[in-house]
């Protein structure tokens, strides 16, 4: 006899149901930024499952607010080692509208990345008032694969300095088979003064 609960089978002939079901998202790990230099997700560091786990992660971005004005919010990856320095292939473009109404749509070549081991620039040129910072959804596609370079899609919304709303939006793949094991967040200048990181798994089919 089945265990059932609010029309979830939970036990049924001697087998537990974990209650997740197909493409649900699993939180694994919460960082809470504090002036922090940098925050890394690490495969096997600090309870972080970052491999074939799950045939997609996701990482959440709220309220990611910069101590300096004009700077960058960036994501790298780390392919083994200690290096966040696997190189990248991206394309970048952008939505816009200022304060004043004035909108626009435009494809940034100069936040695309060839062959870069620099990372990617998700908020660019971000400000630092008070009740500003950049919110959005990081998805890495199978990243322990070892066939097959790393896709990752962003979309991200955030205050520019010169108080607009950014809807940023890109997409690029880790140009390795080597498997993806760790990613980090950091600005490219000052430290990120405060926000929340939720990395999650997406349960496979």
């Amino acid at each position: 006899m089945g265990v059932i609960s609010n029309g979830t089978t939970l036990l049924d002939a001697g087998s537990l149901d974990s209650g997740v079901a197909t493409g649900d998202m699993v939180l694994i790990k919460t960082l809470t930024a504090s002036s922090s230099s940098d925050l890394t997700f690490v495969h096997g560091t600090s309870s972080v499952v970052f491999d074939g786990t799950y045939k997609e992660y996701q990482v959440h971005v709220i309220n990611a607010h910069p101590q300096t004005d004009n700077t960058i919010l960036q994501i790298l990856f780390r392919d083994g080692g200690s290096n966040y320095d696997a190189s990248i292939m991206t394309t970048y473009f952008a939505a816009q509208n200022t304060e004043s109404d004035s909108g626009s749509l435009g494809y940034n070549t100069d936040q695309d990345e060839t062959n870069s081991t620099g990372g990617q620039n998700i908020s660019e040129a971000l400000g630092a008032d008070a009740d500003q910072g950049s919110s959005g959804i990081i998805s890495i596609f199978e990243p322990a694969n070892t066939s097959k370079v790393k896709h990752f899609t962003i979309r991200m919304a955030y205050n520019h300095q010169n108080d607009r709303i950014m809807d940023a939006y890109s997409a690029g793949y880790c140009n390795t088979t080597t498997a993806i094991d760790g990613i980090k967040f950091k600005m490219s200048s000052g430290n990120i003064d405060s926000g929340t990181f939720k990395l999650y798994g997406i349960k496979p089919s």
